[in-house]
């Protein structure tokens, strides 16, 4: 039985992205939009990696505009992203930080997941009007 700690530092963070994505790229419902505008997976592993340090460790190593980045995307997919697709994803995320860490850096990862999908959905809706 392994026993699990907190979220310590950026391999753990590497970890966390990579086993969520894993998920993520093969489920029927959220695997499209992602692989539709995702050619270099290593490379959006590596940025998330970075945003996910950033948010988790108060680091400044992301650059980018994730809110800008989520509105292509769901018009690269015709609108069509929901809110069950946010919670899908967010299944999958805290599904595994379970799977992985346990502690209260994990517990800041829930939380900020669960604030940013609210966050984003409203955000997607509004640039549709």
């Amino acid at each position: 039985m392994q026993i699990l700690t907190d979220i310590k530092n950026r391999e753990d963070v590497f970890l966390l992205v990579s086993a969520f994505y894993e998920k993520v790229k093969v489920d029927r419902e959220l695997g499209p939009f992602f692989n539709n505008v995702i050619s270099d997976w290593e490379s959006h592993i590596i940025h998330l990696t970075n945003f996910w340090e950033s948010q988790l460790f108060m680091k400044n190593v992301f650059s980018g505009n994730p809110l800008k980045k989520h509105v292509e995307v769901d018009k690269k997919n015709n609108n069509s992203i929901q809110n069950e697709h946010f919670g899908i994803w967010l299944n999958y995320w805290l599904q595994t930080i379970d799977e992985l860490f346990l502690g209260e850096r994990a517990q800041l990862a829930k939380n900020r997941a669960r604030n940013m999908g609210i966050f984003m959905f409203m955000e997607i809706f509004k640039a549709r009007q």
